[in-house]
């Protein structure tokens, strides 16, 4: 399996550090057979090529058969113009990564803020209110004068029918159960049509359970009772926030796992920014992109039908588990570790 890692920017580089630790325990013991290839993203994009993600790594990540994506400090691109590109999105966007999946589940031995839960949102990752995303050309937001701003949500049938059909398949190997979170009642088009194509797809599942929870009705009922909940699907910034939240519900935003998924290419990404007031400093917590990079092991091994990949990710999982019950974590979730230390903990972990 070929990878293409992108470091990024702030605590990027040290989070993905101790994820490819991880990955290369995970290869010697499962012969995975992983080929790393490394580029630069974000502000080393900037020195190095005068691009923050510059064309060739696009190319580079068609070839591979996965990219690991370490955060990007992207509130700081101010220029598109002059090659400050947000990588995420330029990688989504480029790759049709459509279906961003990110779970969220609480871990023995670890506080719990609202009981034990295990869910997952499937959150529609190319369109909606992102302006970066949502046009063929130009942005979706407009200064109209200087007082007055437009922003525009682009919602498609194609677009809503595709992450609808990828939370029902994730729902099938899991409890059976699917909630549409919408604002249908205030925007009756679009998050109309939005769960028009996910009551239409649900047909094809009977199996499944349907539900729909308005989304800000959502945040109460995730926080007095997150074990209602299988997968979520939802739209692009409804599921952005909402995965936040439960992510801190469970333990912390730094064990926020992401997976950017598409018909044919996928990419790891913790779910948190580059957080550049902690950088440097061996406190970041990387289960995020550890627990992301597991997916996107999983997610091959499904794709190429090798089990070999799903064993090594399943023993990733496992190994964070032990990690948290035994505080051999960063401080955020209860232990002494540092990003670097942490990492190892795993891959010592996978070799044990």
């Amino acid at each position: 399996m070929k990878l293409l890692v992108l470091p990024g920017d702030g605590i990027g580089p040290e989070i993905t550090a101790a994820t490819l630790s991880v990955l290369k325990a995970a290869d010697v013991r499962f012969g995975l057979g992983l080929k790393l290839e490394e580029a630069a993203v974000g502000f080393a994009g900037m020195r190095a090529h005068g691009h923050t993600i510059h064309p060739d790594i696009v190319e580079k990540a068609r070839r591979a058969d996965g990219v690991v994506l370490g955060p990007t400090d992207t509130y700081q691109y101010k220029d598109p113009a002059h090659g400050e590109v947000n990588p995420s999105m330029k990688m989504r966007k480029s790759l049709d990564l459509f279906a961003n999946i990110r779970p969220a589940r609480t871990y023995p031995g670890f506080h719990l803020r609202c009981g034990e839960f295990d869910l997952v949102i499937a959150r529609e990752n190319t369109e909606g209110f992102y302006a970066d995303r949502n046009m063929e050309a130009g942005s979706g937001e407009v200064l109209v004068t200087k007082d007055v701003a437009i922003s525009m949500r682009r919602i498609t049938r194609q677009c809503s029918e595709r992450i609808a059909r990828a939370a029902f398949e994730l729902a099938q190997r899991r409890k059976k159960r699917v909630t549409i979170v919408h604002k249908a009642n205030v925007l009756k088009v679009t998050d109309g049509m939005f769960m028009e194509e996910c009551q239409t797809v649900a047909r094809d599942f009977p199996d499944v359970a349907l539900d729909e929870v308005i989304v800000d009705a959502m945040m109460a009922h995730v926080v007095r009772n997150p074990q209602r909940f299988d997968v979520i699907v939802t739209t692009n910034m409804y599921g952005d926030i909402l995965s936040d939240l439960t992510a801190e519900l469970s333990g912390s935003l730094g064990m926020a796992a992401s997976l950017n998924a598409g018909a044919n290419h996928a990419m790891a990404q913790a779910a948190h920014g580059s957080a550049p007031d902690i950088a440097g400093q061996d406190v970041a917590n990387p289960f995020s992109l550890i627990l992301s990079a597991a997916m996107l092991l999983a997610w091959h091994g499904r794709r190429v039908k090798a089990q070999t990949f799903e064993a090594a990710a399943a023993a990733i999982d496992k190994a964070v588990e032990a990690a948290i019950a035994a505080k051999d974590t960063t401080r955020d979730i209860g232990g002494a570790l540092g990003t670097r230390t942490a990492g190892d903990a795993i891959a010592r972990r996978l070799q044990e």
